[in-house]
Parts: C-alpha cells; sequence; structure tokens
C-alpha cells in the first residue's frame, strides 16, 4: 500500500466514530490528528490494505456498519482496539473515502459486497466536508457546485423533501444556509421546468421544432420535458385535443 498519510489525514477532517462508519458528526469542525498519532497508525493501515485491498487498497468503499468490532473478532492477533479505532479514524477521515461516500456508493462487508446504502446525511455530510477541503485551496466559489451535487444527492435519497431535510439540517447555520440556496434552485428550476412543459404542449409542435421556434437545444428540450416528450418528437408533430364522440 503506497503512503497516503497525508491525503489520510487532512487537517480539517471530521472527528471519526469506533466503528468508522459516521462521516462528519460536526460540519466546519477543525479536527486535527497529531502527526506522531499518525505514523504510529500507519502499520495498521497497511494491515488492513493487506488483509482486504478490496476496501483498504487503491481504491476505498464506504465500510458497513459495525465492522470495526467484526475486524477485531477476526483478527485478535494483528488488530489491537485502540490502534485499530484510531487507523479507521484516519481512514474514513481521509479525501478518498469521504469521496465515495459522497458518491452515494453503498457500504460493503469484509468480503467487499455491497450490504446497506449510506444514510442520506452521511451523505450529505461528506460533501460538504469535501466542498470545504477544496474551497479552502480554490481561488473560486465552489457553492454552486455544491448546491448542484446536494440536489442530485436528494434526488437520489427518494425521500420527500420535508424528511430530507429534517435527516441533514443541523446547527451549522452557513450549512443550513447552503443547503436553503440549493432548494431554492430547485424551485426554480421546477417553475422553469413546468412553465417550458405547458408551453410545449400548447405549441402542437414536435420538440424539435419547438426547440428551433425558441432557439432552444433539443437536447436540453427532451431533458426538460422528461420521455414522455422524447416519444412525441419521434411521432411527429401533436394533434389537437381530443373530441368528444357521442
Amino acid at each position: 500500500m503506497t503512503d497516503s498519510t497525508e491525503d489520510r489525514s487532512s487537517p480539517d477532517a471530521p472527528a471519526a466514530v469506533p466503528d468508522a462508519t459516521a462521516v462528519a458528526p460536526a460540519p466546519m469542525q477543525q479536527a486535527r490528528t497529531p502527526l506522531g498519532r499518525r505514523q504510529s497508525v500507519l502499520p495498521v493501515l497497511e494491515k488492513l490494505a493487506e488483509l482486504y485491498p478490496q476496501l483498504f487498497g487503491a481504491e476505498f468503499l464506504p465500510l458497513k456498519l459495525g465492522i470495526f468490532q467484526e475486524l477485531l473478532a477476526k483478527h485478535p492477533d494483528h488488530l489491537e482496539r485502540s490502534s485499530l479505532k484510531a487507523a479507521l479514524g484516519i481512514h474514513t477521515r481521509s479525501t478518498a473515502y469521504l469521496q465515495c461516500v459522497a458518491a452515494g456508493r453503498s457500504r460493503h462487508d469484509l468480503q467487499g459486497a455491497p450490504v446497506e446504502a449510506v444514510a442520506p446525511e452521511h451523505v450529505y455530510l461528506a460533501l460538504l466536508e469535501l466542498f470545504r477541503r477544496r474551497q479552502s485551496r480554490s481561488g473560486q466559489d465552489l457553492r454552486p457546485r455544491l448546491r448542484k451535487q446536494i440536489l442530485a444527492a436528494f434526488e437520489s435519497s427518494g425521500l420527500s423533501r420535508q424528511d430530507y431535510q429534517a435527516r441533514v439540517h443541523g446547527n451549522d447555520e452557513d450549512a443550513n444556509a447552503l443547503l436553503a440556496e440549493a432548494f431554492a434552485e430547485h424551485n426554480q428550476e421546477r417553475a422553469r421546468q413546468e412553465a417550458l412543459r405547458r408551453a410545449f404542449e400548447a405549441s402542437g409542435k414536435t420538440v424539435i421544432e419547438f426547440a428551433a421556434m425558441y432557439g432552444l437545444d433539443a437536447r436540453d428540450v427532451n431533458r426538460a420535458l422528461g420521455r414522455e416528450a422524447i416519444e412525441r418528437s419521434e411521432t411527429g408533430p401533436r394533434s389537437g385535443p381530443p373530441t368528444e364522440q357521442n
């Protein structure tokens, strides 16, 4: 396993928990991992990569809940409680690990098999932490990108807006403001798509004709209208509304 100590121990990394599956319990927190501690657990990280390269090797996967206890029980001669806890804490604070969580990948067991979905709040917190790390090094405002990522995570969660907000809303006012901005953009986009749909329905045109009429890209119109509109564009102009027959 290559030495990735710097990546695994970012100075603004969030705190971990014993089972190493929570992502960032306190947004905006600046928890530092002492250099001596990082160096002391490096052999444990190397051992984990040797035993489970599919989880701790060149690429990371989100870990299943309770994997800390499983590792202790399975390898009592190689892994000690305190050093394993510290190693998993550093591992789950790494940028690479947070990226796979933010991507919404499933949690995996020791065999590398997907076993459960990552909780929406963990995906959200990983996105926030990655945003903070990138924003601190960037001369650009990365908030628009984060808002799009939050909306994509929300749509992937399958939750209602109310339920999603209840699960991810916290005490960090900056994070809450970003969440509110993301949903404000969501509402604006929904309103735009609805206006586009109504205009298309009233036009009697195919998608291609409608796009040309308003100077739009037909692909953007198709995405806004959905599959039904795509099918209509393939069948020619729409006929008028059906008339009642006696």
